[in-house]
């Protein structure tokens, strides 16, 4: 048997596993496969009666009276009837999949009958282990939730909240904001189908007899969006982020925000502004949650941020991602497996295509090795034949959290290369302000001290590596490259950004980003910090974007344009500073020297290609995520000219395109202190029809 057969059959053997892990069945009755850490049991008198609930039941002293073999009418005093009913009662508190398949009715898709019982799906069992791990370790519950779609995750977190609310703790408010004001009606009729079917000997602590003719719920005041269940003292009250006055106030413990990723932002009204408005009161305690779901709507968004923010664990949030292939229904029955995994074994290294319906073999092998089925592989390129729009049917139905927020057909930059990158990101060793013995003029160069301030809008992921100021071991090490913004909020922000091309001297890799200041200034001090920096990192080569009247490019407009004034600020006092090469009729007319980066209609085109390129080889090393968001949200329009996304921002990726077009094809390469090309920085290249 070849090497090629071994993984052919190898494939096949995954395969069944997987198929058979699928098909699993999954009881709550029984409690198999439910979620949540779980302990088996037997008794007796029940059917089933091997159990398998949860282990926080280990501790009520019925419960350690049946795992000593005692009776359940022992445990439970009275008839055996009056026993199965208190034994139901009493694990409807612990076990929620058990309790939302018992007692809990919602309407089928298809429609028809007052509702099925709610049996949760295997995405839905994902999210409520989450839940459940931060229940356990008795943690409040926090989530970002990226879904795709047609599985119900919503559903899942409104059932689960009510639990809390019918079973766990008395008087506990619960607040559900939608995106669009007509969802507000979806869950309220969702909670009142619900408690029509609702048990009613499970509304008061001691089973008490209920009255027919009592209410289960009654309308919360005169809003039509809130309900309230007096018996368990609290209210369901639902808002949307179109009417952000509607989430505002109230006493709530359990928040669900839904598709927080399509909530748009307008003039006084931000997702951050009604997510503080609505979770302000949400305390830090046991069994409250706050819920934040959505469909992935593109990177550098509120929502795309604070699932970055729950993966890295730097918040109180944690991530669940459910991929398409997770999802039951999306499952087409293979004919010939063993033909399927022939042709992914020979194409998985294949990146080509030349028909947008068909995916490449590599991505159908990255499918595989995401622990899709081959059944699931077939769903999708029958899908994916249905459409030319891939980057559609990736936002869509994505197979993984990164992939799911890209989702621009026009975009400038490979997707998958521009992730790659994000493996080198990190937060960064320092943060501070660069400070000298004056903040403007020459004496502004002298002194200069990195003060340690953990809001400092200069981040350093590696200090300079020089002595008395100078990099006198290496020559041409440090480039700092400056994106001239604005001063107010409102305007583009200003970047300098340090690149260290010393690896570039060993011949093992290029640039890597080392440090960076973004913020809004005004100019002269936005001149004298970027010269700071600039010296700070060897007196490095000093790069400053700059614009003309005449030439401007309507995508980098600022507040009037400032570049000029930093240049003149500089040019008598920074010896380091980059001026564009001279053509033969500047220097016989003797015409002065321009200083800075002319970004125009013949050098932007040139600059971008190249970025395009050195992210597409992974040719330098970033370490500032929101870079990579502004290359994701980076396209080119009808018209061929390049710019963000409405709304979106290209500062920190300008100066990653000037400062790389530099490194890689102006300045020399690093050298020795003793080499003589280490008095001039730059190559001796001539481009007078791509500068002005």
């Amino acid at each position: 048997m070849t090497q090629e057969e071994i993984s052919i059959e190898q494939i096949l053997e995954e395969d069944e596993r997987r198929s058979r892990a699928m098909s699993t069945p999954y009881d709550p009755v029984s409690g198999l496969l439910s979620p949540g850490t779980r302990f088996s049991i037997s008794i007796p008198e029940l059917e089933p009666s091997r159990l398998h609930i949860p282990t926080a039941m280990q501790e009520l002293p019925e419960v350690r009276m049946l795992m000593a073999g005692r009776s359940l009418t022992e445990a439970f005093p009275g008839t055996i009837e009056n026993a199965r009913q208190r034994w139901f009662e009493l694990r409807c508190r612990y076990d929620f999949p058990f309790w939302a398949f018992k007692c809990i009715k919602i309407k089928h898709k298809n429609g028809g009958g007052l509702g099925i019982p709610f049996l949760l799906n295997a995405p839905q069992r994902k999210l409520i282990g989450e839940f459940e791990k931060m229940r356990e370790a008795e943690k409040p519950i926090r989530i970002v939730l990226v879904k795709a779609r047609q599985w119900g995750g919503s559903t899942a977190t409104q059932i689960y909240m009510l639990w809390i609310q019918l079973m766990r703790r008395m008087g506990f408010n619960s607040l559900i904001v939608a995106h669009q004001n007509a969802g507000t009606d979806e869950v309220i009729a969702m909670a009142k189908t619900a408690l029509d079917c609702y048990p009613r000997a499970l509304l008061t602590e001691n089973s008490e007899q209920i009255p027919d003719k009592e209410k289960i719920y009654v309308n919360a005041g005169l809003s039509r969006s809130a309900i309230k269940i007096p018996r368990r003292n609290f209210r369901i009250k639902a808002g949307s982020a179109e009417r952000p006055d509607s989430s505002r106030g109230g006493d709530y413990a359990l928040v669900h925000l839904t598709e927080v990723g399509l909530w748009r932002k307008t003039q006084g009204k931000s997702p951050e502004d009604i997510i503080r408005a609505s979770t302000s009161g949400v305390l830090l305690h046991p069994e409250t949650m706050i819920v934040m779901e959505s469909t992935a709507n593109g990177v550098g968004t509120f929502f795309h941020k604070e699932y970055l923010a729950a993966k890295r664990g730097t918040s109180l949030y944690r991530p669940v991602f459910v991929a398409w292939h997770e999802i039951e229904q999306y499952r087409v029955k293979v004919a010939d497996r063993r033909a399927m995994a022939e042709r992914m074994l020979k194409n998985r290294h294949s990146d080509f295509s030349d028909d947008d319906r068909i995916a490449t073999g590599r991505y159908i092998w990255d499918l595989w090795e995401a622990g899709a089925s081959l059944d699931a592989i077939n769903w999708y390129e029958n899908a994916r034949s249905q459409t030319n729009n891939a980057d559609q049917m990736m936002s869509e139905y994505p197979s993984n959290d990164l992939e799911a927020f890209v989702n621009s057909g026009a975009n400038v930059f490979n997707r998958k290369k521009v992730l790659a990158l994000r493996k080198r990101c990190m937060p960064p060793k320092y943060s501070g302000e660069l400070v000298g013995s004056a903040d403007y003029g020459e004496r502004a160069l002298e002194g200069i001290e990195f003060e340690s301030d953990p809001n400092g809008r200069l981040k350093v992921w590696d200090m300079p590596d020089v002595k008395e100021g100078k990099s006198n071991l290496v020559q041409n090490r440090y480039l700092t490259v400056v994106d001239v913004g604005g001063r107010s909020m409102k305007a583009d922000w200003s970047v300098i950004v340090v690149f260290d091309r010393y690896r570039m001297k060993r011949g093992i890799g290029g640039p890597a980003v080392v440090a960076q200041w973004r913020g809004h200034c005004d100019m002269d001090q936005l001149a004298w910090l970027s010269a700071r920096i600039a010296k700070w990192y060897g007196e490095s080569l000093l790069v400053i974007e700059s614009n003309t009247l005449e030439t401007r490019d309507p995508d980098r407009y600022v507040d009037g344009d400032q570049s000029g004034f930093i240049l003149n600020q500089l040019r008598d006092c920074y010896p380091n500073l980059y001026a564009r090469r001279q053509s033969p009729e500047d220097i016989i007319e003797g015409r002065p020297r321009k200083y800075g980066f002319h970004t125009n209609t013949a050098t932007k085109p040139m600059i971008i290609s190249n970025l395009v390129r050195v992210v597409r080889e992974e040719l330098y090393i970033e370490r500032d995520e929101r870079c990579l968001d502004e290359y994701l949200t980076y396209e080119r329009r009808p018209n061929g000219s390049y710019g963000a996304v409405t709304g979106k921002h290209d500062d920190m990726l300008m100066t990653r395109a000037i400062g790389l077009h530099i490194c890689m094809n102006e300045m020399t390469l690093p050298c020795s202190a003793d080499d003589p090309s280490h008095k001039n920085p730059l190559r001796i290249v001539t481009q007078p029809s791509l500068f002005f």
